[in-house]
Parts: C-alpha cells; structure tokens; sequence
C-alpha cells in the first residue's frame, strides 16, 4: 500500500468521475503546465489497498513534461463504486473490460502505467485488447505499458501469507477493525513503506474505510495466483517499461530484471525507494517515466507479433 501523505489532488488538477460505458470512475486529471508543448496522456492504474492519490506527487513533474495524466480509482476502490459483496464483479477480466473503457472515454491513445497490482490489471487490459479485432489497424487505446513494481505471476510468499491474512480478516470483520490490524502488523504490499506525512494517519484510514470488501478479497486472491503472462504479452507490439524500487519484497528484483529481459523492455532502478517509488522518490521517477514515454513517437498499430 502506497501512503501518500495527503489526499488533495494538486492545485491545477481537477477531480471529477468520468463516464464510461461501464459505469462512472472517480480520477484526478492533471492537465499539461502551462506554456509547455502537450506530448501525450497517461492513465494510471494503483495498486492493491491503494487509489488514484498515490500518484499525486507525479502529476506536476510529468505535466511540466508535458503529459497529461489521469489517476483513476478502479472498481470498488476509495471514491469509484462497486459492489460491496459480489466478488465476481472484481475478477480481472472485468477491471480490464474497466481500463479499456476508461481508455475509450477519454479518447485518445494513452500511455498506461499500473503500479502494483495495477500493473496485472493494465497487463490484463493490454492482451484484451490485442486479442480484440480493431476497427481499423491503426486505431489502438495505447501508446505504451509501464509495469511499476509489478512482476510476472503471483506474488512472494511472504506476501501471499500476509494478503492471505488479510482476506481472513475482512471475512469476520468490520473494515475499522481490519484498519486496527493492518495498523499493528504493516499493510500487505508496504514494503518498508515511506513514512507518514504530516496529516498523520487518519487521511489512510478515510480511504481505507471507503474500499469494498468484496473488491479487496478479490483482487487479493488474484495477487495469490495470477499466472505468468509475459510471454503473451511480449508477443504484443507495444512498448514496455519495467520500473521498480532498488528492494521490493513484493516480486523480488531477479524477477523484475527477468521479466524486462523476456520483454524486451527499458528497464529502469529507482535508488532508495522501496515497493512505491512514485511516492519514496517521485521526482526521480517522474523523470525515468517521461524519459521512456518521450521515445515513443507514434501509436503503434494494434498487432501481436509473430511467434518466433
């Protein structure tokens, strides 16, 4: 869980829900700074426990960049509704049917970054896709995938053992009480986190209370057992980007190194940032993600490339 030390939005950002064919979606829309050339937009994916506000100290570095980016809340998390107990509303093809009609409402190929768990959703979205019969060949929702903190198949067992603990809890308790629990023991995914900011906790705690049990249970269990997909998804010409922390008890750093090989992709090492980089060390990051998004030039058309 990224802690973000506060939950307001920056000063030139505009928060508002944005109207898909699959329902509302609550984001933060950061336009391009003022004065500089526009070169794109992103949409950015949280991770496990997390929102659209762990990007927060992203959005003003990139616009000034010159991108537009847009965090969402996915189904179920923080300020977008969902289901409180129908699990199957949050399997993973649904949150990618989700990302995709995120895309598509906002018009325009994006760049997608996921972080985390929302890394295995943006991967998810990126193969639906492909696998989808465009309307033309050249009309594609993405210009590039950024995997941050997000490895290949399920996570460590370490992890597995605490996010297990987790779904255990939320099945007897109330989400003030799992909140109390997390508070003693470290949230699943809290790599050596960042310390709090000054607003202290109660802001994370806000959040937390406005997640859906249902959503949390299941996206847990798909971090427990999602497959290893890399090999589908170097198959799909799109550029990629795997970008991490320089530790991470989440998916170990020889996976992550491993998966960029098998991809293809730039790989990019954040110094002194654990699990969530994008709120450890933001500035860096910041300029390692627009970095990679100022190589791409064009949408590529939507194609899986031939099998060698």
């Amino acid at each position: 869980m990224s802690r973000p030390p506060t939950l307001t939005p920056p000063p030139a950002a505009r928060a508002y829900p944005l109207r898909t064919a699959r329902g509302d979606f609550a984001v933060v829309d950061h336009p391009v700074a003022p004065g500089v050339e526009p070169r794109g937009a992103a949409l950015l994916l949280p991770g496990f426990t997390g929102s659209k506000e762990d990007f927060r100290l992203l959005h003003e570095p990139l616009a000034a960049r010159g991108y537009r980016t847009v965090a969402v809340d996915g189904r179920g998390q923080y300020e977008s509704d969902g289901p409180q107990d129908d699990e199957s509303a949050y399997a993973q093809p649904e949150l990618a049917k989700d990302v995709l009609a995120q895309a598509a409402a906002l018009g325009t190929p994006l760049h997608l970054f996921g972080h985390s768990l929302g890394g295995q959703i943006a991967r998810a979205a990126v193969l639906l896709d492909a696998d989808t019969t465009p309307v033309s060949p050249t009309e594609v929702p993405f210009r590039s995938l950024t995997l941050l903190s997000s490895g290949p198949a399920q996570i460590s067992q370490p992890q597995q053992e605490r996010v297990k603990l987790l779904r255990d809890a939320l099945a007897v308790m109330s989400m003030a009480e799992v909140w109390d629990a997390i508070e003693s023991m470290g949230a699943p995914e809290d790599v050596g986190g960042p310390a709090v900011g000054t607003g202290g906790q109660e802001h994370l705690r806000h959040r937390w209370l406005r997640n859906k049990p249902a959503q949390l249970i299941a996206t847990g269990r798909q971090l427990c057992t999602e497959p290893d997909r890399v090999g589908e998804l170097a198959a799909v010409a799109l550029p990629v980007h795997v970008l991490s922390g320089a530790s991470d008890d989440t998916w170990p750093l020889p996976l992550l190194d491993e998966m960029a090989v098998r991809l293809h992709a730039r790989r990019t090492v954040v110094a002194d940032s654990d699990h969530s980089p994008n709120v450890d060390r933001p500035l860096p990051t910041a300029e390692a993600i627009a970095d990679f998004w100022d190589t791409i030039q064009a949408p590529p058309a939507r194609r899986k490339q031939p099998a060698p």
